[in-house]
């Protein structure tokens, strides 16, 4: 397994978990660590993964951005954002969008800007009841990005989404439930034992119509419905095709419980 400076990726079976790891600087997010998660993307395939699980080490999941590793080179700082922004964090967030696994997210503490962003693009997110959501750019006069503006209104409702990234303030994780923005608010001490069986249990699931389903809910919210329906199509075809629909088929005629493999 690959040695990283800023993330830690270890494996349990079927189950990839990525740990965001500069708990010094509540795992705020440089060019290294994305460059560095990037890498560990590419390595799931040959990892034989069947689902990705992403936490914070230490205090919180991520304080955002790591604007100390910006380098402005004596330009406008806000063209150095762009640059950054285009460079690093959007190829990350479309990766980890294109995965053709589900991905589970355990947040803990803070999940502030791109933090924010990355604990919401979870398929499944796991929230501790000390965990909240920020988008605080307003309060240093910058806009939400990293697909923020994208994320956030789909997970909380535009005036949920207006109200945070507008004031800047914090959503606590019980009120991100009460909104639907997560799927389990828990107890601090089980966060990681309930994202880890929601993972597991993904893990053991039809792989193949796993990521289609997570590429067709994403697309078809910017699509007609005829569209959508079409891309349900193509997909059906794609799960159709594979051994674990052989096998799902098999196991309700036999009144067994289906041992999908992934393929």
């Amino acid at each position: 397994m690959a040695d990283y400076n800023t993330i830690r990726v270890d494996q349990t079976g079927s189950v990839v978990t990525l740990t965001l790891n500069k708990p010094d600087k509540m795992n705020a997010m440089g060019p290294e660590m994305v460059g560095e998660m990037l890498k560990a993307f590419d390595t799931l395939p040959g990892m034989g993964a069947r689902a990705l699980l992403i936490t914070g080490e230490g205090r919180g999941f991520s304080s955002g951005a790591d604007l100390s590793a910006r380098q402005f080179d004596g330009g406008k700082p806000g063209d150095a954002s762009r640059r950054s922004l285009q460079t690093s964090f959007n190829p990350l967030m479309l990766a980890l969008a294109g995965l053709d696994i589900p991905v589970v997210t355990a947040v803990n503490g803070a999940a502030a800007g791109i933090g924010c962003t990355l604990a919401l693009s979870g398929d499944l997110i796991v929230a501790a009841k000390s965990s909240y959501f920020l988008q605080a750019f307003v309060n240093i006069g910058l806009v939400p990005d990293g697909g923020a503006t994208w994320v956030l209104p789909k997970a909380a409702g535009i005036p949920a989404a207006m109200e945070a990234m507008l004031l800047g303030e914090r959503i606590l994780a019980e009120r991100a439930y009460e909104l639907g923005m997560v799927n389990r608010c828990v107890e601090d001490e089980a966060l990681m034992d309930e994202a880890r069986a929601l993972a597991e249990r993904l893990a053991n699931g039809p792989t193949v119509a796993m990521g289609q389903i997570r590429r067709l809910v994403r697309n078809a919210q910017s699509q007609s419905l005829s569209d959508a329906m079409n891309a349900e199509a193509e997909a059906q075809r794609i799960a159709g095709n594979s051994e674990d629909f052989v096998e799902g088929v098999q196991a309700f005629l036999g009144k067994r419980e289906a041992a999908f493999k992934g393929r």
